[in-house]
């Protein structure tokens, strides 16, 4: 029955979709799917349907309508509408015409004149409504019928004259029918421009601005964005588009019409909200767009060519985009709510049984004792979370704190402290090389370096290889823990989750899953690479005494294990403590040859239940809030010393829990071992006993 449930949490997809649904991409499922319903439909009652002329004619026709549906995007992104669309774009047909048919300019003259008068008529609007804060709606519509009567008297002076010459220009030609590799020039140019815009919305501070404004007016306001710069902005790009659709129908047909543009709002703003991008603004992408164009076209073009009547076509059009926008907005409300029920995949962990702690005397290793009971506090509310602590051949002690900072305490008596380096992210594990620099684990951020000579702190990595088979993206690091470095210079750190981020860590020790991984980055390459997955939380780092091992720690599985990266066992792993009493931390050298293990938190029967319970645990999380949720309790801890075939040797506690609640390492030095926590805002020091006065975990060469 066991190994049923094992292989049942493991293999089966739920964790797979939960993932699929936290991707931005999916948003896009609901357009896409109605796309591929509607090609599947009329490719069954059109003929020629999928036949390359139908299709180049598809894509060239796209090219146009697109522009004008990235202009209305970016306007609904911002929280907007433009009805003038059509009036715009039928101006700026006319213009085009006017300037190469009958003034004879050059097309790239024409063309850049053209893009100013959409620009002009965009300025409009956007004054109007982003400086003189119009309503959207009832301004657009205003111009709509301004620019319609400026049309219809330009179109009606100069349409002879326009149909009386033609040009004799292969450029304008070949922007109006040519084509590229088969495909039309059109379509090359939109997808040109679709990837400058997608760059432009995902990658660039105009485009976040944009969206900002869209999701909270307010908000971007009190953030000191120019709100409205940016609204009116849109509508100055969306005046441009227009533009360059204009210009390509005006290549294509080389005429104008009284009815240019006619009705061409209603058909765009359809594209846009079939895509999936919002009236409320705040949202919206370039692969949106291509799919609402997309479907518009579609099914307009294959009405026709049916002979089904205009009004008819405008109310199933009207009835898709009702029937779309609907399941787009349960979808977008619905898809957060299966979320939080699904990406959270609790699995099967079952723990051996706590070896019992015992009273002092008992002759347990782990019995309870008062030896870190009275000692001694350095730094006392001067810190906050030293989750490691480490220091130098000179004595003096180094920690990191929650507020992204290295602290510097002077040795002998540490009474004294400096900012020794502003990391920017929470430090984690530390380590010197040999030359003194400070290598540092940085939750969320990845693994720096801070250099020992001008103290400035650098990226050394950030990212490793992406899983071929992972549906989550796992090549940035999350949560890198601990690290500790290999005589050739290779550093291995500790990746403990490459799903959760560093203060969402107890709903990773939920799932109990292999979601950690221990890190490899090559200084002599620069290169990074997984050297292990598929860890339950990952924690400490130590090299063992054979430069060829590792000792490192797994928090949830309550074990020490031990893995060799070079020598005739390379790549074998060998569990050398299966059954802690508690959830192990950092591991570092002893004096004597042996190991120091911190134990950040004792386990208890109930959270071991649970976690051979998965159903139990899910239901857990689909009825709770999270605040409700089990959790390791991380309030009580120690330390122990360990060989390097894991017989555990003594232990080291706080009977009353006031000195150190929470030990997430500890560091022996000169005979002293030193505590740190990250729940703690000191750092503890015991004498120990016996120890070699002149240890160091780091020797240091002296320049």
């Amino acid at each position: 029955m066991d190994t049923v449930k094992k292989l049942r949490y493991r293999y089966w997809p739920d964790r797979a979709i939960g993932e699929l649904l936290a991707k931005q991409w999916m948003e896009t499922a609901v357009p896409l799917i109605v796309l591929l319903v509607v090609v599947a439909v009329f490719a069954s009652i059109v003929d020629n349907f999928l036949s390359f002329n139908s299709i180049s004619v598809l894509l060239r026709q796209a090219s146009e309508i697109g522009f004008i549906v990235c202009g209305m995007a970016l306007v609904l992104i911002v929280g907007g509408i433009d009805l003038s669309v059509g009036s715009m774009y039928a101006i700026c047909n006319v213009v085009v015409l006017y300037l190469i048919h009958v003034l004879e300019w050059p097309v790239l003259a024409a063309i850049g004149a053209t893009l100013v008068c959409g620009a002009l008529m965009g300025a409009v609007n956007g004054v109007l409504i982003g400086y003189l804060k119009l309503r959207a709606f009832l301004t657009t519509l205003v111009t709509l019928i301004i620019f319609r009567a400026i049309f219809n008297l330009i179109q009606f002076k100069w349409a002879v004259e326009i149909a009386s010459t033609i040009p004799d220009s292969d450029l304008w030609d070949q922007l109006g029918n040519g084509s590229f590799l088969g495909l039309p020039i059109s379509m090359w140019i939109f997808l040109v421009v679709a990837i400058l815009f997608h760059i432009f919305l995902t990658r660039m501070r105009g485009g976040w601005h944009m969206m900002a404004v869209g999701g909270s007016r307010r908000s971007a306001y009190n953030s000191g964005l120019s709100v409205n710069r940016i609204a009116a902005s849109a509508y100055v790009a969306s005046g441009v588009f227009a533009a360059v659709a204009a210009v390509l129908f005006a290549a294509r047909v080389d005429s104008s019409s009284a009815d240019t543009g006619i009705g061409l709002e209603i058909i765009v703003l359809a594209a846009a909200l079939l895509g999936g991008i919002r009236l409320g603004g705040g949202k919206g992408s370039v692969a949106k767009v291509v799919l609402g164009t997309l479907i518009v076209l579609i099914v307009t073009n294959s009405l026709r060519g049916l002979s089904v009547p205009a009004g008819y076509i405008r109310m199933a059009l009207a009835f898709i985009m009702i029937a779309a926008v609907t399941l787009d907005i349960r979808w977008f409300k619905n898809r957060g709510k299966a979320l939080r029920e699904l990406y959270v995949s609790p699995g099967y962990l079952p723990l051996p049984a706590a070896p019992s702690v015992g009273v002092e005397g008992s002759g347990s290793p782990y019995a309870v004792n008062n030896k870190l009971g009275n000692i001694e506090r350095i730094g006392l509310g001067m810190v906050e979370s030293p989750e490691d602590v480490i220091l130098d051949e000179d004595d003096n002690l180094y920690c990191g704190t929650r507020h992204g900072n290295i602290m510097r305490f002077f040795a002998p008596d540490y009474q004294r402290s400096e900012l020794y380096a502003h990391i920017g992210g929470q430090p984690l594990g530390m380590a010197f090389d040999k030359s003194g620099n400070i290598y540092v684990c940085v939750g969320g951020m990845g693994l720096y370096r801070v250099n020992r000579k001008d103290r400035s702190v650098d990226k050394v990595t950030d990212e490793t290889g992406r899983s071929l088979m992972s549906v989550v993206d796992d090549s940035r690091l999350r949560l890198a823990d601990d690290l500790d470095i290999a005589p050739d210079g290779r550093i291995f750190f500790s990746e403990a989750t490459v799903r959760y981020e560093m203060h969402e860590w107890p709903i990773d020790s939920l799932e109990g899953r292999g979601n950690g991984r221990i890190i490899c980055y090559d200084p002599n390459t620069g290169r990074t690479h997984t050297a292990l997955k598929n860890l339950v939380f990952p924690n400490g780092v130590c090299m063992a005494s054979d430069g060829q091992s590792l000792l490192f720690a797994e928090s949830w599985a309550c074990r020490i294990s031990r893995y060799w990266f070079d020598g005739p066992k390379k790549g074998t792993v060998e569990v050398i403590i299966p059954d802690l009493p508690g959830y192990p931390d950092n591991i570092n050298r002893a004096s004597d040859g042996n190991y120091w293990i911190a134990i950040m938190g004792m386990r208890s029967p109930t959270f071991d239940l649970a976690m051979r319970s998965p159903a139990f645990r899910r239901r857990m999380v689909k009825r709770l809030g999270q605040d409700e949720w089990l959790a390791p309790n991380i309030n009580v801890g120690c330390v122990i010393k360990c060989d390097e075939n894991g017989q555990v040797l003594e232990s080291y506690w706080d009977r009353s829990g006031e000195n150190h609640p929470m030990i997430t390492s500890m560091r022996e030095h000169r005979g002293y071992l030193y505590l740190g926590g990250i729940s703690n805002n000191r750092i503890g020091r015991y004498k120990l006993e016996d120890a070699d006065p002149e240890f160091m975990q780091y020797p240091i060469e002296r320049a």
